[in-house]
């Protein structure tokens, strides 16, 4: 019995690791400069680079209001929102809500900041080609 129990405990840290190991800070993008190349881009111009960025990545990109962009990103059940803030020097882009990605006290799973880092250099790049 003694031995049973302890593995019992030994299996159950083992879960609690695993499942902890899955999850991570959430990543947020705050004041990344809109970088274009020799002008000075219109607020319309970021906008736009920032939804075919988006877009070519899969994300749905909604404006909101000039300034504000709302991205949604469905992969199988898992769904990541987004708000993106810009304007004609930086932008954001910050956790709003999820679905199916273990979200809890700023921590989340570790696939959502890959979509977040591959968005943002999706976005340098439409920025750059301004």
């Amino acid at each position: 019995m003694n031995q049973f129990l302890k593995f019992v405990l030994a299996s159950l840290v083992f879960s609690l690791v695993s499942a902890c190991a899955t999850r991570v800070p959430v990543y947020n993008i705050v004041n990344a400069p809109v970088d274009v190349s020799n002008k000075k881009a219109t607020l319309d111009e970021v906008g736009d680079a920032i939804r075919r960025a988006g877009a070519a990545l899969g994300w749905q990109m909604k404006l909101v209001k000039p300034g504000l962009i709302a991205g949604t990103l469905n992969l199988r059940t898992h769904t990541a929102n987004v708000d993106i803030a810009y304007n004609y020097k930086t932008y954001d882009i910050t956790y709003k809500d999820s679905a199916n990605l273990d979200y809890e006290g700023g921590t989340i799973h570790k696939n959502y900041n890959g979509w977040i880092q591959n968005l943002d250099r999706q976005i340098r790049a439409n920025l750059s080609a301004l």
